[in-house]
């Protein structure tokens, strides 16, 4: 069995790729820097999955990557967790090509950014030079370069969807009468696993896109139109950058450093040239649908709960980019604690609301936690606006509205919670379903005087709360 290094297996198409790749045949060898925000999205046989812990800024980590691997793929991006990302993006690209050249692979595969390369912003420029640094490789490499891609939790449909679900009137930047050229999800994985080992895509790149070209303005009226929404859109060409961020930040669940980069692309045209189109569609046999057909085709998968992968899962949704395995460890000394405790009614039901909290299920004393949560926005942080993936269904690494998921076990009854709000501090919230009864612990770890004032601020508010949420989840309360 041939083994596909797959770069980024956390990420929102890594994520999907595991089972495309999988479906072909292959084992998968999955990197991420952290094993604990991997989970399987569906049943595969465990022999064609394998997961290596590899940070590619840290080249000695990347001996963990197999040598007989046939195949690579580069689906890395860093372009929001910190300032200087284009450097980060950079040498990763570099470790990344040193040690693929001393292993047995044939072709790398790399997703990066439809480019208009007489004009790029700093987000596409990174992805550019990357490009260039995975080129020069001895080993042969393809780029598959996309614009806007649709699919269900995609950054670019849930900006596409909380524009047009929100604002019956927008009153928006001008970059709304850019065109771009969009694509579906389902086609851009079909590029990528259809272009593996062609030989006649290897050193070169190719444009990815639907035959659509479209202005962002075009793409919001269409969406508004399926969902049977009667919208209006009007541009102003007195928005900054700065403050074209900021409307994306506040109106759309994204962060604001995301939405910093995407403005900075979104004033580009991103059309793909017509021959490059052309020629990966011959090769691959991969034909795209339309616009409006990747649209319906993404919101049955919303309407079923089939959300494989989400942007908001990944550390580029974060106020930081740690690993996991950072916080798993809940401080015992120089903490806060709240602990309580309550007999639940019936195990199973008592677990069902511990794993469905959050997200359009909202919390216990909601309208506390809503405020809390508009308090988060207005100083940089997620608020409530990420909600969850899935209604019901939990893993490590998910994003739960400002919490992060550490650890989740519906078998064991235990979840842990990592806060990832603004806080002059850390914080955890934890649940257990142990001996007849639910505990409920949250911790707080203050970080110097302003942290303790915190905890102080708001401690009349966790016994509402907190005594509330641990006797509804146990239902004792509906």
């Amino acid at each position: 069995m041939q083994k596909i290094l797959l770069t980024g297996a956390t990420g929102y198409i890594g994520k999907r790729m595991i089972n495309v790749i999988a479906a072909q045949g292959y084992q998968v060898i999955c990197c991420c820097r952290d094993k604990n925000r991997f989970s399987k999205s569906v049943d595969i046989n465990d022999a064609q999955i394998e997961v290596v812990e590899v940070d590619f800024l840290k080249p000695e980590t990347l001996e963990n990557i197999p040598k007989d691997i046939s195949g690579a793929y580069y689906l890395m991006h860093s372009m929001s967790n910190s300032n200087d990302y284009a450097e980060i993006e950079r040498q990763c690209a570099i470790n990344f090509s040193n040690y693929i050249e001393k292993t047995d692979c044939k072709h790398i595969i790399y997703l990066s950014g439809l480019a208009n390369e007489k004009e790029l912003s700093q987000h596409l420029s990174s992805r550019f030079e990357v490009e260039k640094i995975l080129m020069k490789c001895k080993v042969p490499a393809t780029v598959l370069r996309a614009g806007i891609i649709i699919g269900s939790g995609s950054a670019s449909f849930e900006i596409i969807r909380d524009l047009v679900e929100k604002l019956p009137v927008m009153v928006a930047p001008k970059w709304l009468h850019t065109k771009c050229q969009p694509i579906g999800i389902a086609n851009v994985l079909d590029f990528l696993i259809f272009t593996l080992f062609k030989e006649q895509a290897y050193h070169k790149n190719f444009d990815i896109g639907c035959d659509n070209v479209l202005t962002y303005k075009e793409m919001l009226l269409e969406f508004a139109k399926i969902r049977g929404l009667k919208r209006k859109i009007f541009t102003v060409p007195v928005m900054t950058p700065k403050l074209s961020s900021y409307w994306l930040y506040f109106i759309t669940s994204t962060s604001y450093n995301l939405a910093s980069a995407l403005v900075g692309s979104m004033k580009i045209e991103v059309i793909c040239r017509p021959e490059s189109l052309a020629e990966i569609k011959e090769i691959t046999g991969v034909e795209p649908f339309p616009y409006k057909e990747a649209l319906k085709r993404t919101l049955a998968k919303i309407q079923d709960n089939e959300i494989a992968s989400s942007w908001k899962d990944s550390f580029i949704s974060s106020r930081s980019d740690s690993s996991l395995k950072d916080y798993l460890d809940v401080p015992k000394y120089g903490c806060f604690v709240d602990l309580r405790t309550e007999e639940y009614d019936d195990r199973e039901k008592c677990l069902d609301r511990v794993f469905s909290l959050g997200g359009s299920n909202g919390w216990y004393g909601q309208s506390l936690w809503k405020v809390r949560g508009f308090m988060d926005l207005l100083v940089g942080g997620p608020g409530l606006r990420r909600g969850r993936t899935h209604p019901d269904k939990l893993h490590e690494g998910d994003a739960l509205d400002f919490w992060r998921v550490l650890y989740a076990n519906k078998e064991e009854g235990k979840l842990i919670l990592f806060a990832e709000m603004k806080l002059p501090g850390e914080a955890w919230l934890m649940f257990k379903v142990y001996k007849g009864k639910l505990w409920q612990k949250a911790v707080f770890r203050p970080h110097g005087l302003s942290g303790r004032l915190y905890w102080y601020s708001v401690l009349p508010f966790h016994g509402i709360i907190f005594k509330g949420m641990v006797r509804s989840l146990a239902g004792k309360i509906s």
